[in-house]
């Protein structure tokens, strides 16, 4: 059989085959390689270079175990492939195991992987909700900063805003804060000057006063619509309505104060002028009633005290006695005359005038008399005129009995001013009257107005002027105002509507 067939095919098979399964092998190496490289990531691409290394291993072993064998073969070297066969045959199985090995380590590592991929995508996913949470955190913290700047804003729009007195104190009473109107009720310009450098005590006019509002916030932890009087840097007293609340810490100790304080004075200044209006439009009526019936005995008893006195001796006792009858008696006219101006409704006749022009007039009628009793009347007017409307001559009886009073509280030498000005903010015409005199006790002040209260001695007063003067100034829409000190003087201020 072996002289009738050809081996050639057998051995061209067995060599280019050979030849040609290491050429593919080593191409298919090359392109392993290539894609491994450019896929680095991928771990099959991995395992495939390895595979084909393996197998090309294998392709070169195999392949030159075959051509080995038809190349001795050939050359009748039969025993020396006998001796090489084995080897071959080993290098194979070797081949074998470990592509075997490769693909078994491959799968492990392809666990591996898939772990270490999952956990990155996990990782990626988790990197993700990191940057969204972020992005979320950032937009609330803005969020939340922008809330907090308007709720700034609106606690300082109603902080510096309000015409009340808003304040915090530390646990010594001392300002921490205070908006611009607090400044200015306590008669200040800018905070610097309150802040810091002052304290509540500087300002109360009783420090026992102090202590009580002091010792409820402490008990009770606040004080509601407390009246409180204080004087302010430019020495103005006031009256102020105070509440407040104590501020505590986490252990209950107090850590300052704050509250509002309203400016009460303008307040209690009305309500006192319309007591005082009410109190004089009753006593008018009564007064009218009194002074007619109280004038018609006086008229006859000063008659007949006339008859008396032509038929009485000169120089005789008679005669000084009815002269003292009559004396007395004239003046129990004249103190009716001035309750009958004062009860009667008289017909007011107002037109514009000058207050300066008024002003100057009754101070020249004084100025002699002022002089012969060592008084220095001093006048400070306003430059240009001080139009009002008003009476005349009952203004200028105001104002004289403003100057009379100041005459008779200044016993020896002493001054007298009388200032006028306007105010533009209120648009006011003010007068002020002041003399260097003995002044008004306090518990005397909110009844210098009353008829017949007076501080004068017996005989030199009626007690009605201050009273008549008050009806006229309200008659024309204004206020009288008193301040004063004992021992240094007092201060009168009319203030008119322009």
């Amino acid at each position: 059989m072996a002289d009738t067939y050809s081996l050639a095919p057998v051995w061209f098979v067995d060599v280019v085959g050979s030849a040609l399964m290491v050429v593919f092998s080593f191409l298919s190496v090359m392109y392993a390689r290539r894609i491994a490289k450019h896929e680095s990531s991928a771990i099959i691409w991995t395992y495939l270079l390895w595979l084909s290394v393996a197998l090309a291993v294998f392709a070169v072993s195999r392949s030159v175990g075959h051509i080995a064998k038809r190349l001795l073969l050939l050359f009748d070297m039969q025993d020396v492939w006998v001796n090489l066969r084995p080897f071959s045959g080993a290098l194979n199985t070797v081949t074998f195991v470990v592509v075997a090995a490769i693909t078994l380590f491959f799968q492990k590592v392809q666990r591996v992987n898939n772990a270490i991929l999952s956990d990155k995508r996990a990782l990626e996913d988790a990197g993700r909700q990191v940057q969204s949470l972020n992005r979320d955190l950032e937009l609330l913290v803005q969020q939340r900063t922008d809330q907090l700047s308007q709720s700034e804003q609106k606690y300082r729009r109603v902080f510096d805003g309000s015409m009340d007195m808003i304040f915090i104190l530390d646990p010594a009473t001392r300002f921490i804060d205070i908006n611009q109107a607090g400044v200015q009720t306590l008669g200040y310009t800018n905070k610097d000057q309150v802040i810091g450098a002052l304290a509540l005590e500087n300002f109360v006019v009783s420090q026992e006063e102090l202590g009580a509002v002091l010792n409820d916030l402490r008990t009770a932890g606040y004080v509601k619509d407390r009246e409180c009087r204080v004087i302010s840097g430019a020495g103005r007293e006031m009256c102020l309505l105070v509440s407040a609340t104590a501020r505590r810490d986490h252990e209950g100790r107090i850590v300052g104060y704050e509250g509002i304080a309203k400016d009460m004075t303008s307040r209690r200044n009305m309500e006192r002028q319309l007591q005082i209006a009410d109190k004089l439009a009753s006593l008018g009526q009564i007064s009218t009633g009194i002074a007619h019936e109280i004038n018609n005995p006086l008229g006859i008893i000063m008659g007949y005290t006339q008859l008396l006195l032509r038929s009485a001796d000169n120089d005789s006792q008679l005669q000084d006695d009815l002269k003292i009858i009559e004396k007395h008696a004239r003046n129990c006219k004249t103190v009716v005359e001035d309750l009958l101006k004062f009860a009667r409704s008289t017909r007011t006749n107002k037109t514009p005038l000058d207050l300066n022009q008024c002003l100057k007039e009754v101070a020249s009628l004084l100025a002699h008399q002022l002089e012969l009793d060592k008084i220095t009347l001093v006048s400070h007017f306003e430059p240009e005129s001080i139009s009002v409307v008003g009476d005349q001559a009952k203004l200028k009886q105001v104002f004289m009995n403003l100057l009379v009073n100041a005459k008779q509280a200044i016993k020896g030498p002493g001054t007298i001013s009388i200032r006028s000005f306007r105010d533009d903010k209120e648009h006011m015409a003010r007068v002020l009257v002041s003399d260097t005199g003995c002044g008004i006790a306090p518990e005397a002040l909110d009844k210098i107005f009353d008829p017949f209260f007076t501080t004068k001695s017996v005989g030199e007063g009626t007690g009605l002027g201050l009273s008549v003067s008050y009806g006229i100034v309200q008659d024309h829409n204004g206020y009288i105002d008193v301040e004063s000190q004992p021992g240094i003087g007092t201060t009168f201020t009319v203030s008119l509507p322009q």
